[in-house]
């Protein structure tokens, strides 16, 4: 499992970027013993809401394998619409790793930090469940329209999707344990 912390379009964050490092590593080991699957090699991102639209978009299209110009354009305007409401997204790379994308305008201290980080490390470790990733993929090629669910599959989608992110929610308490702040 590799570990990667960086940041896109950011700077004068480098004191964020150190700390965000120190509580990726924790979170990962934390995560890692507490939910099941496997750790994938995982990507963080630190960017603002100005470009947290490009990047997760990029990632999605390469995933997706899309490459029609006006779905991209259409896919990168409704992302940059709700931008400002998204603390973080993870999204499952092409070479088989997570991308973690989080927000730093949403995260005004450490322990709202650890909570999203945690969060976003649970869907990268239901990515690497049986079916977990494939499912993903198909989510997004429909989303994106390059090839499209039956109603059947995209209800069952949907209905697997709130039972992951039910349980995401259910893990956030596992922040505590970085941050001791983030347990209340």
């Amino acid at each position: 499992m590799k570990l990667d912390v960086s940041t896109h379009k950011l700077f004068g964050y480098g004191s964020t970027l150190r700390t965000a490092k120190r509580l990726t590593e924790e979170a990962v080991r934390v995560v890692d013993r507490a939910v099941a699957g496997r750790m994938p090699d995982v990507k963080v991102v630190l960017t603002g809401e100005r470009h947290l639209a490009e990047v997760t978009t990029a990632a999605e299209w390469e995933t997706a394998g899309c490459t029609d110009k006006r779905i991209q354009s259409r896919s990168l305007r409704e992302a940059k619409r709700h931008a400002r409401d998204v603390a973080g997204r993870a999204i499952p790379l092409a070479d088989g790793g997570v991308l973690i994308v989080i927000n730093v305008d949403q995260h005004p201290n450490e322990a709202t930090f650890a909570i999203t980080l945690v969060h976003e490390l649970v869907h990268a470790m239901q990515n690497s469940r049986r079916d977990g990733r494939e499912r993903l993929i198909a989510g997004l090629r429909h989303d994106l329209g390059v090839e499209r669910l039956s109603r059947r599959a995209s209800r069952e989608l949907d209905r697997l999707l709130e039972a992951d992110e039910k349980e995401a929610y259910g893990r956030e308490y596992l922040a505590g344990r970085i941050v001791p702040s983030a347990a209340a």
